[in-house]
């Protein structure tokens, strides 16, 4: 019985196989010598595509938005390079159709709209407006201690401006547009190859790996559809009603509109409410208030309407968070950040989830492990005290009672 106890704590004990010294030594530094490179062929990479990040972001950004149209194509085309072609052809007419409209428009906007505003500002007929109403006479002494004329000839000189500059562009960004076009080409032709390498190179399991693919798409799709598209219908919202109370440049303000209602901190009443001020400092009390009114109930709402049915419960953030990330991310990124910053901070948030569940499953098995070992040692232990204490018929000291 001794030595059936002897070898109960001899399984217990762990047991390692001894390393030499030198060899552990040198499995240490060639890890860290793997790290330090691996870590420096990141970072080179990163600055690589640095220059190219907008576009890459934008033709990521697009090839989710539409895999469905790809899939639809791939259905009708066999070929995958001619319906990547052509997925790509559709995509581009759209896009630059479109862009091309609204920026002629703009800059022929923000030309009449400067025109209009200095105009109204060397007439004079804002302060008369003001002074005829006794309560509002103040108003306008204090207006024209802040230089109001010379703010508005500002706006006006920075219409006429903006307007040119984003129609024209540079070559830089005319190279970075069809560099988007040309990348676009290959996530649509190669996104499951390209997934499938994502999978063997990340050091995370089928099921984390999905679990982070499906937050980083959800996040792209919701960025897409629940921020930029939504913002989208806000600013058409605003633009047509500028657009029907005779408001100058409605086009203009309607993307700004939209640009705007990107940041969630910021929202569209930073333009239509100094546009019924215009309209109530110009006299059309009416139509400042019918702008006031659409703007706080209908432009102002919309997005309460429209985002849980085009995003449903697919982005994850808190809206802190979702500030945070698309300030800082436009800051960082520029254009792109509207897309980078909630991709980083969902990946960021999954990879520590991944963290949390790999620390609680390590602790739950180690708990068991410890379980097991108390049962065992107790089971030793009982089975030692029954063999030093023999019934009373049997005096074979050190055997259990089946054995004798």
């Amino acid at each position: 019985m001794v030595s059936l106890n002897l070898a109960m704590e001899r399984e217990m004990q762990p047991t390692t196989a001894p390393v030499p010294d030198g060899l552990g030594s040198r499995r240490h530094s060639r890890t860290l010598v793997l790290t330090a490179a691996t870590a420096l062929g990141i970072y080179l990479c990163y600055r690589l595509a640095l220059p190219f990040l907008p576009a890459l972001v934008w033709a990521l950004a697009l090839a989710v938005m539409f895999t469905p149209f790809q899939r639809w194509v791939e259905s009708k085309v066999k070929r995958p390079n001619l319906a990547a072609a052509i997925s790509v052809l559709v995509i581009g007419v759209v896009v630059l159709g479109l862009a091309t409209f609204v920026g002629q428009r703009l800059v022929q906007e923000a030309a009449n709209g400067a025109e209009l505003i200095t105009t109204k500002v060397e007439s004079g007929e804002w302060r008369h407006a003001l002074e005829a109403h006794p309560r509002l006479a103040p108003l306008a002494d204090w207006l024209e201690r802040q230089n109001l004329p010379g703010i508005l000839k500002t706006v006006a000189i920075w219409m006429t401006t903006t307007g040119a500059s984003f129609v024209k562009g540079s070559l830089v960004e005319v190279i970075g547009l069809l560099l988007t076009f040309y990348l676009l080409f290959f996530f649509l032709r190669d996104r499951r190859e390209a997934l499938q390498s994502l999978r063997s190179l990340l050091p995370l399991s089928e099921v984390e790996m999905d679990r982070l693919l499906g937050r980083v798409g959800d996040t792209i799709f919701a960025a897409i559809h629940g921020t930029l598209a939504v913002a989208a219908v806000q600013g058409l919202l605003g633009g047509l009603m500028f657009w029907w109370l005779g408001l100058p440049a409605p086009l203009l303000w309607g993307v700004v509109m939209a640009l705007v209602a990107v940041v969630p901190v910021l929202g569209t009443f930073v333009v239509w409410m100094p546009a019924a001020l215009f309209l109530a400092l110009d006299g059309s009390w009416e139509k400042a208030l019918i702008l006031a009114v659409w703007g706080m109930l209908v432009v102002g709402t919309i997005d309460n309407v429209l985002r849980p049915i085009l995003v449903g419960n697919r982005l994850q953030l808190h809206t802190v968070h979702a500030s945070i990330s698309i300030i800082g991310g436009v800051i960082l990124f520029g254009s792109a950040g509207f897309i980078m910053g909630p991709v980083v901070l969902t990946i960021t948030t999954v990879l520590l989830e991944i963290w949390r569940s790999r620390t609680a499953a390590e602790t739950a098995a180690t708990k068991d492990v410890a379980a097991r070992a108390v049962e065992k040692t107790g089971l030793a232990l009982c089975m030692g005290a029954i063999s030093l204490h023999p019934s009373d018929g049997d005096t074979r000291v050190g055997l259990h009672p089946i054995e004798r």
